[in-house]
């Protein structure tokens, strides 16, 4: 058998390495594939439909096209209007806030989106944990004016913050937040929110601040004189009206609508249930006067008072995180059942440009909720042009109806929002964690708990901490294993995964599946040193002594120079007890480095192949071989 020749080949030059670097870094999906071979006006045109998606789809757009946009865009009107009211009342804001910020972030969205399917809006967890940390320093209900700007400010951050890292193509950073994190925040967000919503569902005008749990309990029961049975009863028969109508999505998912339309029946029942007994004895609390009028200008609002920086700062960024998560999760996750692709990095475009243009018009933080965008897609929406549907209903709805919604029930607003919360406890996801990675698992509890007993955002950092100690683990102690033949094959394979795998005699190889750095050089020296170990300790019992090591450096995409000195001080360690090393198949880079550090021309060319079979025929004991099966004919003879 005649070996495969390694490519020795000159390396690569400098700024060619740092191109390819570049490239696989921030271009893994070779945006400019498309610019090929076009001339300046093609791609002129191509590079303002990169950036400008409208132009890709608005020249086909026709009514055919329109009809489904249309009646998906009413759908999630109606679903809109009570969302954004509930989760205005999250955020501490006035409820009109949350109808502005489902009117220009539509617009804006329909212009830069690139997905077909999500529907823009508001959402709870983020609405919360905006008015958890900016109330920690300015109170809604003692400086409203001041509170509401900061809010306006930190979603100008946030949109900042999403378009520079579409821009800069850095989505790598939201990718820190991984599914098991994202499942436990979302979990924990969604029982404190729900324990929140007690206030309304029992009439309470008095709660705490704090969002924890125990806070919360202490809250509800410190102050359980104010409850009230009439709010009590209303609330509850709301909510179970909510959660009948989920029921009946689940059981028939082309029902949909009747969930979609459910929390606008609610608000337009509390409304007249409201309007009647306003001056009773038995009234319920309203939101209070909604005022007709389109978006005011709040540019000249925001605030950058370095008092206040620190505090608006955190919350654009943190909830900004979060909202890109979900927002590209959920429209990545309807494209694929549409065998479809979104751009992460353009979605981040287009959720940045909502949030800033949205601050300049009295909106805060907007994404892609699941709910809204999961209506949207059922309701058959083509393009993005459902949410511009969306954006002329707000405009409807403000100018003409907002004061009709002046009358909505505080404890409606608890109910839909307690009924949308049920839909983030995914627990089914939780018990798949914890039977396929039990660290994953642990991720997730440590979110789940963080946030519902600590707070929200140092639940996330707990969460985050965590996962990226995992990740510092795969690179400080890597993936090896000792690899064997199969039997009647030339594969070479992990002998404790396939136990039928046997090693050759006098030969020890072993696979590493990671890169050599600084952080694990001496783990992956001391490993192979005591694989030598333990297989001369088995030869001293059957006579096969360990002549050879070979390295599978296949798994190894880098190396840095600790990573070559480790190979060097285990080819110096094997020299003393008379153990030759050879290297297989390592990787272009890998290779590159060896050569310019002259490891190559220390350990020998001939001694680095292209394959593992290769490498053992070149380094078989053939005296060891004729030794065995000399044993093998005294055994045939005794027998």
């Amino acid at each position: 058998m005649n070996p495969s020749r390694v490519n020795f080949n000159s390396p690569r030059k400098f700024r060619t390495t740092l191109k390819s670097k570049c490239k696989e870094t921030f271009f893994p999906d070779d945006p400019f594939r498309q610019f090929k071979n076009e001339k300046p006006l093609g791609k002129a045109k191509k590079t303002l439909q990169y950036f400008v998606p409208i132009f890709e789809w608005l020249p086909q757009y026709n009514f055919k096209i329109f009809r489904f946009d249309l009646l998906a865009g009413i759908t999630i009107t109606s679903l809109a209007i009570p969302q954004g009211i509930s989760y205005a009342k999250l955020a501490e804001i006035p409820p009109i806030i949350g109808l502005y910020s489902s009117f220009v972030p539509a617009l804006v969205y329909t212009i830069f989106g690139s997905s077909k399917h999500v529907a823009v809006g508001t959402v709870a967890a983020c609405s919360l944990l905006i008015a958890d940390i900016i109330g920690s320093k300015v109170s809604s209900t003692d400086d409203p004016t001041l509170y509401l700007h900061l809010v306006f400010t930190a979603a100008f951050i946030t949109g900042v913050f999403q378009a520079a890292l579409g821009f800069l193509r850095l989505g790598i950073l939201v990718d820190f937040l991984s599914h098991s994190t994202i499942t436990g925040f979302m979990g924990g967000t969604a029982i404190i929110i729900c324990l929140q919503q007690l206030k309304g569902l029992l009439g309470m005008k008095h709660f705490t601040t704090k969002t924890d749990v125990v806070s919360v309990l202490h809250a509800v029961f410190e102050n359980r004189h104010e409850w009230k049975w009439e709010t009590a009863v209303v609330g509850m028969a709301f909510l179970v009206f909510l959660l009948f109508t989920r029921y009946l999505r689940q059981r028939n998912p082309k029902l949909f609508w009747v969930s979609a339309m459910a929390p606008m029946v609610v608000v337009i029942l509390g409304c007249l249930l409201a309007y009647l007994t306003f001056d009773s004895k038995h009234s319920i609390q309203t939101v209070g006067h909604l005022h007709k009028g389109l978006n005011p200008i709040s540019i000249k609002y925001l605030n950058f008072d370095t008092e206040y920086l620190p505090y608006t700062l955190k919350a654009g960024i943190i909830t900004g995180i979060i909202a890109l998560a979900e927002g590209i999760a959920i429209g990545r996750s309807f494209a694929i059942i549409k065998n479809e692709q979104v751009d992460g990095n353009k979605e981040m475009i287009a959720f940045g440009f909502m949030n800033i243009v949205g601050s300049f018009f009295s909106c805060y933080l907007t994404t892609g909720p699941f709910s809204k965008t999961a209506v949207n897609y059922n309701s058959g929406c083509k393009t993005a042009a459902s949410n511009f549907v969306m954006a002329i209903g707000m405009m409807l709805t403000l100018l003409f109806l907002a004061p009709l919604f002046s009358y909505t029930p505080l404890v409606a607003l608890s109910a839909i929002i307690m009924s949308a919360m049920v839909g983030l406890i995914n627990y089914e996801e939780a018990y798949h964690l914890f039977k396929v990675d039990k660290f994953d698992f642990c991720i997730c509890l440590a979110a789940f708990f963080g946030v519902a007993f600590i707070t929200m955002d140092m639940g996330l950092m707990i969460s985050v901490a965590l996962a990226l100690l995992r990740a510092l683990l795969y690179v400080a102690r890597p993936a090896a294993c000792k690899l064997g033949k199969l039997p009647d094959s030339t594969l070479y394979r992990d002998i404790e995964q396939y136990t039928e795998a046997s090693s050759p005699p006098g030969i020890l190889a072993i696979q590493l599946g990671s890169p050599i750095y600084y952080a694990n050089g001496n783990y992956i020296r001391e490993r192979i040193l005591r694989w030598i170990r333990n297989d001369e300790s088995i030869s001293h019992a059957n006579g096969k002594a360990v002549k050879h090591v070979l390295l599978d450096l296949t798994g190894v995409t880098s190396i840095d120079t600790t990573g070559i000195e480790t190979l060097v001080e285990v080819l110096r360690m094997l020299e003393v007890e008379d153990i030759k090393m050879k290297i297989v198949n390592p990787r272009q880079e890998v290779l590159e480095k060896m050569m310019r550090s002259k490891f190559v021309d220390k350990i020998g060319k001939e001694t680095i192949f292209l394959c593992m079979e290769d490498a053992v025929e070149a380094s078989y004991d053939f005296s060891v071989l004729k030794e065995e099966q000399g044993r093998e004919e005294q055994r045939s003879g005794v027998a």
